[in-house]
């Protein structure tokens, strides 16, 4: 039997076309040939694995120094079995309803993980309550769309997993490569990650509105 897309693959399975968008074309492709070595492993241990690396990378970024690289890294790898898992599902049959439960959650439980970097270092907790609160509400508004007959995913905003995971590496990475702050302007890394992720948010959030709106309307 021939394979199917990859790209026409997870349009099907997520109801929205992303054969325009020549970025998520690309990362399917990529995470897809990664997949292929892999296609033993349940893809619900891809998903646990996820968690995993994005936990162990709040503990890496802790005691600071250079240690927050190692954190990057962690988060890149985090992203990337986020993906591996679908791609496993797909490309060997064993995608059910159960396991886009545990990808949901496995991916809830990472985000929480990519919001504790920056108040690991130092960022205001109630700025980072306000972070994860609005990436549940985004997920949350798109999942209760769904469940009222919204088909796709309403919209593909600046705020999905993928953005969520270059920020937080990029955080990391800055903090470990540059411990005393950004460049030039020496402002705290932690910072910086919040106000990267609220406006990120504020303008996910505008965006997901609008596709469900759109979506829903009579």
């Amino acid at each position: 039997m021939r394979e199917e897309d990859p790209v026409a693959g997870w349009s099907r399975v997520h109801g929205t076309d992303v054969s325009g968008n020549a970025l998520a074309v690309g990362w399917l492709r990529l995470v897809h040939r990664c997949a292929r070595p892999l296609r033993w492993v349940p893809p619900d241990v891809l998903s646990a694995l996820g968690v995993v690396c994005a936990w162990a990378a709040v503990a890496v970024v802790a005691p600071g120094g250079r240690w927050p690289l190692l954190a990057a890294v962690l988060v890149v790898l985090t992203g990337l079995l986020d993906g591996l898992d679908g791609a496993v599902a797909l490309a060997t049959g064993r995608g059910r309803p159960l396991g886009a439960v545990v990808d949901a959650v496995a991916d809830r439980l990472s985000d929480l993980a990519f919001v504790a970097v920056p108040l690991v270092l130092g960022a205001d907790p109630l700025w980072c309550a306000v972070i994860a609160a609005a990436v549940f509400v985004l997920e949350y508004a798109r999942a209760r769309a769904q469940g009222v007959g919204m088909a796709g995913a309403g919209a593909v905003t600046v705020a999905e997993r993928p953005t969520r995971v270059v920020v937080t590496a990029v955080v990391a990475a800055g903090a470990g490569a540059f411990p005393g702050g950004t460049p030039v302007t020496g402002w705290s890394w932690a910072v910086v990650g919040v106000v990267v992720w609220l406006a990120v948010l504020a303008v996910g959030l505008v965006q997901l509105s609008l596709g469900i709106a759109r979506a829903l309307r009579p």
